[in-house]
């Protein structure tokens, strides 16, 4: 019997309450109009039900079949109302033969009303599954949708992440070159520097989430390369509180910070100059600074990609979250910082303090 078990799924508890509350309201209904007690056309309305019901389950269950499941549900309650009705008989201890010639009339008239009501019930029934078809099929569109989405944004992160500067690479292979024939001992150090700036660099430009530590030894490396070609020009710190440096933190933004400072701040306008890196948490709230005594902000001609790219980027993964704020360094430079909310109930959309500077 087991393989002919798919035949009755659908026929659960909650569909046997639903028709025999049908039964029910309808044999109230027609008891007016009919000489006979309610419990005695209730025994007819729920044995026509029950049939028609099950052989509606079966019809709309049948995997081969050449005729729509509609047709085959709707002459199940042909089929469900005349075997109800013979039904009907047995219970009520009929002679059969009197019920199809005497009794021909009122035999009529009960697998009449069996096929009406169960016709009313299929109609809701195709109804509800199509309305049900069409929800799934909406559902699943919004689903492929939003993957869709996700995937383009996926995409684009990747693109940002792969437009980090990276002209500095060639220069400081430059520079190695020259220091291991005037100066060896510093083109060790650059060249240290330079491997532990790869090894944290390369494998989060494929990633979508990192730590703070990583980001910061990375910015480390980066600024210390920097240093050694600039001399006395450029001097940094790094303030990261140790218990931060496990936090999530988005990959090549801290970094590009970094770049954004001594590319734009440091290098054009001045003999020496410093650069800080700061980390601090506020009621869930992190907040990682970059700070320089450079240029300032100043109006430029034309845009660049690198502060834009960490606004798209964390409008990308953290939504309202974060956010990237410029502001002056008094007495001259500037501060960038990267502001995310874990707690992101009240956080206002992105914003930008004072004017971006060019990247």
């Amino acid at each position: 019997m087991s393989r002919y078990a798919y035949l009755f799924e659908g026929l659960t508890v909650r569909r046997v309450a639903w028709v025999t509350l049908i039964c029910v309201v309808a044999t109230a209904i027609v008891v007016w109009f009919f000489i006979n007690t309610y419990l005695d056309l209730l025994v007819t309305s729920l044995c026509v039900g029950y049939t028609s019901m099950v052989l509606f389950t079966i019809a709309g269950n049948l995997r081969e079949s050449a005729m729509p499941r509609e047709v085959r549900q709707v002459l199940a309650i042909v089929a469900g109302s005349f075997i109800g009705t013979v039904l009907t008989g047995i219970v009520k201890g009929r002679d059969l033969l009197q019920m199809f010639t005497e009794r021909l009339a009122g035999v009529t008239i009960s697998m009449s009303l069996g096929i009406g009501f169960g016709c009313v019930v299929v109609a809701w029934f195709i109804l509800r599954e199509k309305l049900a078809r069409d929800q799934a099929r909406i559902l699943a569109a919004e689903s492929e949708r939003h993957q869709f989405e996700k995937n383009m944004l996926q995409a684009r992160l990747q693109l940002m992440q792969a437009q980090v500067e990276p002209h500095f690479l060639f220069n400081t292979l430059a520079n190695v070159q020259h220091l291991v024939e005037t100066d060896p001992a510093n083109a060790s150090r650059m060249l240290d520097s330079l491997i532990k700036y790869l090894r944290a660099a390369m494998p989060q430009m494929r990633e979508s989430a990192t730590n703070l530590g990583r980001e910061v030894e990375m910015s480390r490396a980066f600024l210390e390369i920097t240093r050694m070609r600039m001399g006395t020009r450029l001097t940094y710190d790094v303030d990261v509180p140790e218990a931060l440096r496990s936090r999530q933190f988005p990959p090549m933004m801290l970094i590009s910070l970094v770049e954004n400072a001594v590319k734009h701040g440091i290098d054009p306008c001045c003999d020496a100059g410093s650069i800080s890196i700061r980390a601090r948490e506020d009621n869930g709230r992190l907040t990682v600074s970059v700070a320089d005594t450079g240029e300032g902000i100043l109006p430029k001609k034309g845009t660049g990609v690198g502060l834009s790219n960490i606004r798209e980027r964390l409008k990308t993964l953290h939504g309202t979250s974060a956010r990237l704020i410029l502001q002056e360094n008094a007495p001259h430079g500037v501060v960038a910082a990267i502001e995310i909310d874990d707690n992101p109930a009240t956080e206002a959309a992105p914003t930008v303090t004072g004017a971006a500077a060019a990247a």
